[in-house]
């Protein structure tokens, strides 16, 4: 083999663990240290399947709904954020809570509020269905239209063109955001932006990092589950960089073989919410398949790190044994 066709993988810096994610995951742990099992979470506390069955061998409990959580427990609001209304269901219910919800999330939770506040009409521009816009929608729901996408924007409609401003879910491409609010504003001439990007700087580094990369990739896997967000986006702005394939992938051994037909040049990179154990196990699986050069391809340095949640400070099993006792 020579040098022009030697195997070689593009390993994108950043990628896996941002900082809200990296919080929430050591919240879970730090529950389970300090309070013991079982510790309940609402929804996955980030959108990755080995961290959701790590978390599950160690005492974490995840529901779908507050009402299955037992009174008197301790249950934590994972990385996506809530609506109000589940604060409000788990008081009901008598329960000790530790908001585990991303700083960058709760920072549009308090644009919705402020914007609603002024009577503004509020385009979230977001997937439908997502724990994230669920939360964001509960804020106002009866201020906050959801825009899913640029093709949503046609159908639109406003109180008063003159009172309207747009936030995002902050996992999206940055691409297709502002391809959306490109039309939006073609539609509604005094849209109004939020004060700073709701996309969050993780998500927009490994954007980044994976357009760097995708022009010179043959193939792009991107390691990540099905219901991340922000790893979806990443395997669709690496098609869009120039790469010839890119893949989605939990673990290394769903790679399939003939994925690699005809390539000599493979990026790899992960979402927000992947360990990096799960990113080692596929540069593995292709060292042993003659992909052993590996290049890093670097497009920010990234140093933030945000505090536990203030609930982990309180003795959470005797609030909730007193919140049982009223």
């Amino acid at each position: 083999m020579t040098a022009t066709n030697a195997r070689r993988v593009l390993l994108a810096a950043p990628r896996g663990y941002c900082a809200g994610v990296d919080r929430a995951v050591i919240a879970v742990e730090k529950a389970l240290e300090q309070y013991g099992a079982p510790v309940y979470v609402r929804h996955e506390i980030v959108h990755n399947k080995y961290v959701v069955q790590t978390l599950e061998k160690k005492g974490a409990i995840f529901v779908e709904d507050t009402a299955e959580v037992p009174e008197g427990s301790i249950v934590m609001f994972s990385a996506h954020g809530v609506a109000p209304i589940v604060h409000e269901e788990a008081a009901q219910r008598k329960l000790a809570t530790i908001d585990a919800t991303c700083p960058l999330v709760t920072k549009v939770h308090k644009e919705v509020v402020r914007f609603a506040k002024e009577d503004f009409d509020i385009l979230l521009i977001g997937h439908e269905g997502h724990e994230e816009v669920i939360g964001t929608t509960g804020e106002a729901p009866d201020r906050i239209t959801l825009v899913d996408g640029p093709d949503d924007v046609a159908k639109v409609e406003v109180r008063d063109p003159s009172k309207i401003v747009w936030l995002s879910q902050t996992t999206l491409s940055v691409d297709e955001t502002m391809e959306t609010v490109d039309k939006l504003k073609e539609k509604f001439p005094q849209l109004v932006s939020p004060p700073s990007d709701d996309i969050c700087y993780a998500t927009q580094n490994r954007q980044i990092a994976v357009k760097q990369m995708g022009a010179d990739a043959d193939l792009v896997i991107v390691v990540g589950s099905q219901n991340s967000s922000n790893s979806k986006r990443l395997v669709e702005v690496a098609l869009g960089a120039g790469a010839r394939d890119a893949h989605l992938v939990d673990f290394a051994d769903e790679i399939d073989e003939a994925w690699l037909e005809g390539v000599t040049t493979v990026g790899v990179t992960s979402g927000a919410s992947v360990p990096e154990v799960l990113v080692e196990g596929v540069l593995e699986w292709l060292a042993a398949r003659g992909y052993e050069d590996v290049e890093i391809v670097k497009a920010a340095e990234e140093s933030i790190t945000f505090s536990l949640p203030k609930e982990l400070r309180r003795d959470l099993r005797a609030e909730a044994a007193s919140l049982n006792e009223r």
